[in-house]
């Protein structure tokens, strides 16, 4: 009976001192967006980050949309993201007031393609105000790269899955304009739900709350511009803190459980690991493959279905949906060939060697339709 348990994709890891944190908001009735936990968070995670200033907020989308107004993102501009990633991503554009330009990825790392913004910028004659470089899966995009090729813009690191991974000798987050993150159910480090953007400029920061709380100037509602309830709570926060101390553990859980299915993946033709760029190690926050076509990932999602295994399709070429259709792009191909070929396995942190054998058992037995190894 046990070996037919439910294996879930990725879930939270609320095995350290979470509840008594949460207990001790509410025993100080510290339960909103006020609170000695918001303070601390923000402290560790710019310690981590490595970064003068951190501001919480209620999600990573409202980090991103922050973040680009900070950067003087408004209406009539564009902002260069990845066709490759979350549509929080481009939302957040568009929440500012702009619109996104939409660039391929590189081979080499899934990440936003260094080697075409200079041709970006050409195109959008001075219209383009920001760059966008999302960490995918939890690797670092090369930003020594993207701002050779920035031409002084700001550039915002989307490390909303990243936390834990380092570009070079750091943590990922110390090297853009602004950084932010994301603490929702499916990461590494959750909150329950909530954000975080990361800076060195005070004047950047002071603006980034100010935005966060209303833009209200004082004590009386006086607002001197329009501003947003971006703020997270105290609760939050508190599950937030407690996840943090357990950091270093949850990243080398998930890294073991990476290095399993990787020796399980290499040399296959109809399967392959993700491509590990030589400039980050990354967190593995979520362990996903490529296969040889939609048709074999739907397959494989079937057939982990059929033994009580949850995995799940990744992202798609953003630029080819409804909604953003319409916004310039500038492709090579890769991200459209990806597209419906990632499947992500199981690969919480609390996952037992047991229940991944299982997994690796189902993939082991199954076989996509590759003749040739997979490009």
């Amino acid at each position: 009976m046990t070996n037919n348990l439910f294996i879930p994709l990725s879930i939270p890891d609320l095995r350290g001192k979470e509840a008594a944190y949460l207990a001790q908001c509410v025993e100080d009735n510290w339960v909103s967006s006020a609170g000695p936990s918001v303070t601390a968070f923000e402290g560790k995670i710019a310690a981590l980050t490595g970064r003068a200033h951190a501001v919480a907020t209620i999600n990573g989308t409202a980090s991103i949309h922050l973040a680009l107004l900070a950067a003087g993102v408004g209406h009539g501009d564009r902002v260069v993201v990845p066709d490759w990633t979350f549509a929080a991503s481009a939302n957040a554009v568009y929440h500012a007031g702009a619109e996104p330009f939409f660039i391929d990825i590189s081979h080499d790392g899934w990440t936003l393609d260094a080697s075409l913004i200079g041709d970006a910028l050409a195109i959008e004659n001075n219209r383009i105000k920001a760059i966008i470089a999302v960490h995918t899966l939890g690797q670092s995009a090369d930003m020594d790269a993207l701002a050779a090729n920035a031409q002084g813009l700001p550039l915002i690191e989307d490390a909303a899955g990243a936390i834990g991974a380092s570009y070079h000798d750091h943590h990922v987050g110390k090297d853009g304009t602004f950084a932010t993150f994301s603490f929702n159910g499916n990461k590494t480090v959750t909150a329950g739900g909530g954000g975080m953007v990361v800076c060195d400029d005070s004047q950047a920061a002071d603006r980034l709350r100010h935005l966060s709380q209303q833009a209200r100037t004082g004590a009386e509602y006086i607002h001197d511009e329009i501003g947003f309830n971006y703020r997270m709570t105290n609760l939050n926060a508190a599950v937030g803190l407690a996840q943090l101390e357990r950091l270093n553990e949850m990243v080398a859980a998930k890294r073991a459980i990476a290095a399993r299915y990787d020796q399980v993946i290499a040399g296959r033709q109809d399967l392959a690991c993700i491509p590990r760029a030589p400039w980050t190690q990354g967190s593995c926050w979520l362990y996903s493959i490529l296969t040889a076509s939609p048709d074999d990932s739907a397959a494989l999602i079937v057939t982990m279905s059929q033994q009580n295994i949850e995995a799940r399709g990744f992202w798609r070429s953003i630029s080819e949906q409804a909604p953003f259709k319409s916004a310039p792009k500038l492709l090579n191909g890769v991200s459209q060939s990806l597209t419906g070929r990632v499947v992500s396995l199981p690969c919480s942190s609390q996952l037992t060697e047991g229940e991944q054998f299982r997994v690796i058992d189902v993939l082991q037995k199954w076989r996509g339709s590759a003749i040739n190894s997979i490009t």
